[in-house]
């Protein structure tokens, strides 16, 4: 039986095993000669120091003992002449409750609104060269979904809701670095997912899943209150014993179907605000107390939340060594978003910092989609707000903004399409500016250095959850009103970010699955 314990390890010696087997030796009390096997489970960083530490959690194995193998490959089935369930969406819920579907016998067929991830690439580089967006293929739309493109972080609180070790293992099989076993707080980057999500999808295929690109679904089948199938722009009807919408928090159009076929949705309670970015070197200061940064420690991040007048004001998609890009989906709206690469080296720090805004603070917006119009709203107040009318974003200097002055000069930013000094009184919601401001004073208090002119605003985030809920029932999952429609991941309200996006998904093959052989 393996012996666990804890220790603290200093930078220059993280790489060093040897050092690592004595410092466990002597956290259990064995002598320098003893033979041991020594496995390291879970890795994180320790900086309330002076000087920052990892921390590692070990589990250990005497001399004749072999690690466990807690992991292990799956097999999946060939399913090609398999009953078919309809998934609409290619995200981290679509593509992982695809995987477990197979698993379980069931043909998955993908239907993806956007482009397949490499020619998106192509279209997300044209974006950068010449600011024009491509509606159905761009840092949202398309396959991988947004998590492909906002920096590939796989941390989750959501515990309790599946397995993540399982998700974590299929991303390892699909080419990712092993670390994100062990890591804290695991991270990709959207330099290595499009090869990932590549990987997966031809896993899909290769064992009779079937996917279609370019296919925007436009319309249901429904019949007596059961969906059996899908029409598609071009007109195409698709069939299966069920259908799954993984569509993204971004797929305004498929919310505006529900509500325009009298299916039951709800507005939803979300965030807004905008993305903030410092330097790089600063955060680091801030975050391990001396810079330069050791080069054994990975860019510095941070998390931050405070109350005020009853509604949370939080950091949101922290990127460290990142890059603020353009996540908008229609023209006529600004929407940002953070991202970083595996090495997470840039120069700059950003991360949402956004405002919960209740059912009821979306006035004058009523009914089933007023938190998506008042989210559409303060997008398209900012692009209006843009004398050039293109993707440019309001930008302004944090003190700034908390003392209602207008930037005369904005520090250089890593938001490609480029800024212009704007008043954010002008573009964000009275409750929403004024909690804000209220907060980057209170966040400088608890991270000393955070309150600067230094650090830049960037209007607006807005797409952090979705603004819409479509229930389902708490047994099978399937939504309560139309029999064999699946709601399912971010876009319906379920999962919050790549691995419980992915989580859900699976949970959702295995209730079709389940609900399949009791019919």
């Amino acid at each position: 039986m393996p012996i666990y314990t804890e220790i603290t390890v200093s930078p220059d010696f993280i790489d060093d095993n040897s050092f690592i087997r004595s410092e466990i030796l002597k956290a259990i009390a064995l002598p320098e000669d003893k033979q041991i096997k020594f496995k390291i489970i879970k890795r994180s960083i320790d900086s309330r120091g002076k000087f920052p530490k990892y921390l590692l959690k070990i589990e250990v194995y005497m001399e004749g003992e072999d690690p466990e193998q807690k992991f292990y490959s799956l097999k999946y089935p060939n399913v090609f002449s398999k009953k078919q369930v309809l998934i609409i969406g290619a995200g981290p819920s679509g593509y992982f409750c695809a995987l477990e579907l197979i698993e379980n016998g069931l043909k998955p067929i993908i239907l993806e609104r956007g482009k397949d991830v490499i020619s998106r690439t192509k279209d997300i580089l044209l974006l950068k060269e010449t600011s024009v967006l491509n509606p159905e293929s761009n840092f949202c739309f398309g396959e991988g979904g947004a998590g492909a493109y906002s920096d590939g972080k796989l941390y989750t609180r959501s515990t309790k809701r599946g397995n993540i070790a399982k998700v974590l293992k299929i991303f390892v099989d699909h080419g990712a670095n092993p670390d994100i076993l062990i890591d804290a707080h695991p991270h990709i980057g959207s330099d290595k997912l499009p090869q990932i999500v590549k990987r997966i999808r031809e896993t899909i295929l290769s064992h009779g899943g079937d996917i279609y690109f370019n296919t925007k679904v436009t319309d249901f089948i429904i019949k007596n209150e059961t969906i059996i199938g899908v029409r598609s722009e071009d007109d195409r009807e698709f069939y299966g014993e069920a259908v799954v919408l993984a569509t993204g928090h971004s797929a305004h159009d498929i919310f505006e179907l529900l509500y325009k076929k009298g299916i039951f949705i709800k507005a939803k309670p979300f965030a807004l605000g905008v993305r903030i970015e410092h330097p790089q070197s600063l955060i680091d200061e801030i975050q391990y107390h001396h810079t330069p940064r050791h080069n054994k420690l990975p860019a510095a991040s941070y998390r931050l939340v405070c109350q005020v007048e009853r509604r949370g004001v939080f950091s949101f998609c922290m990127c460290p060594g990142g890059f603020i890009v353009p996540t908008s989906t229609d023209i006529g709206e600004i929407v940002i978003n953070g991202m970083s690469l595996s090495n997470r080296d840039s120069m700059y720090a950003n991360s949402g910092i956004v405002v919960e805004v209740k059912v009821e603070d979306t006035l004058p917006y009523t009914g089933e989609l007023s938190s998506l119009s008042f989210q559409k709203g303060v997008e398209k107040k900012a692009y209006r707000y843009n004398p050039q009318k293109n993707l440019k974003a309001p930008a302004q200097r944090m003190i700034d903004f908390v003392k209602d002055k207008v930037s005369p000069t904005i520090p250089d930013t890593s938001y490609f399409p480029g800024v212009f000094s704007a008043d954010f009184n002008e573009i964000l919601p009275k409750n929403v500016s004024m909690r804000l401001k209220r907060a980057f004073v209170e966040f400088g208090s608890k991270m000393r250095g955070y309150y600067t002119n230094e650090a830049t605003l960037l209007a607006v985030e807005s797409r952090t959850s979705s603004p819409v809920k479509i229930p389902r029932l708490d047994d099978s999952l399937m939504h309560p009103q139309i029999k064999n429609l699946y709601p399912c991941g971010e876009g319906s309200g379920y999962a919050g970010g790549i691995v419980s996006c992915a989580i859900d998904g699976q949970k959702v093959a295995r209730c079709i699955n389940t609900y399949r052989e009791l019919k």
